[in-house]
């Protein structure tokens, strides 16, 4: 069975970005909502990390300039403040590729990283982006940063007008560590407002900047453009949340100098 998303997935993304039932609106502001997900009826085992939604009504930015923006790995240094490292790794298809992020954290918590598999679609009149952590060979766990992990992620915009869009962010993510999941789930419902407002300035000033930077270069819309090296996907399998190497066991021995020790 192929690691890769087919069909089914993006239209299960698109369906979850665009219910309401079982969500629970949790902040409505000047065009921006969250909405954290409620399960209809308790499930054993069931994740405690919620499923969040944000919602962002754009009325001075097109959709395809906000796919670009959230495509565009150069352009991500120049508005993303809390970015430490990011870069393409392999291609694993013409519409999936592997990639990798860093990231800062607040005092005192530690770092986080991640290891994601992209994937896309682009329809006549929506994007969908979808990622989920995976286990590259090349990329296991580092002592100086937490492996966190990415359950679902993704994007689903959809064209109001020539130069306007709704803009959906769905994600179901583990930042690991000892962090408690409640105070998790609420700084993400904090955080996700911010970081949106960050990407829709970034997509307001992204057709200046690529005026000025390769603006012919769009590999994410034109694949014989990619230079990336291709990867057999059978060499990667997805990072479950509850098999990750604990390499952080490691600094239990090392010392007590930060939050994350477990």
């Amino acid at each position: 069975m192929s690691i890769l998303p087919d069909d089914a997935v993006f239209a299960d993304f698109r369906k979850q970005c665009l219910a309401t039932d079982n969500w629970v609106n949790k902040y409505d502001s000047n065009g921006m909502q969250v909405w954290v997900e409620v399960p209809a009826k308790k499930v054993k085992n069931a994740p405690k990390i919620h499923k969040i939604k944000c919602k962002m009504t754009i009325k001075d930015v097109s959709a395809a300039t906000m796919y670009d923006v959230l495509h565009d790995s150069r352009y991500r240094k120049e508005w993303d403040p809390t970015m430490l490292e990011s870069f393409d790794i392999a291609r694993v298809s013409a519409n999936a590729d592997v990639g990798y992020y860093s990231w800062l954290c607040p005092n005192p918590v530690k770092n986080r990283d991640v290891v994601s598999l992209r994937s896309w679609q682009v329809m006549e009149d929506e994007y969908i982006i979808v990622n989920f952590s995976v286990k590259h060979p090349k990329y296991p766990p580092r002592r100086d940063l937490v492996r966190a992990i990415s359950i679902l992620t993704g994007y689903f915009i959809k064209p109001t007008g020539p130069n306007s869009c709704t803009f959906i962010y769905l994600s179901q993510a583990d930042p690991k560590g000892s962090l408690p999941k409640v105070v998790v789930n609420t700084a993400t419902q904090v955080l996700a407002p911010r970081v949106m407002r960050c990407v829709h300035k970034a997509g307001q000033n992204y057709p200046e900047w690529k005026q000025k930077n390769s603006p012919d270069q769009k590999p994410w819309l034109y694949p014989e453009q990619n230079t990336l090296p291709m990867m057999d996907p059978a060499e990667l399998s997805i990072q479950r949340a509850d098999s990750l190497e604990n390499v952080n066991e490691r600094s239990k021995v090392e010392g007590p100098d930060s939050e994350d020790s477990s």
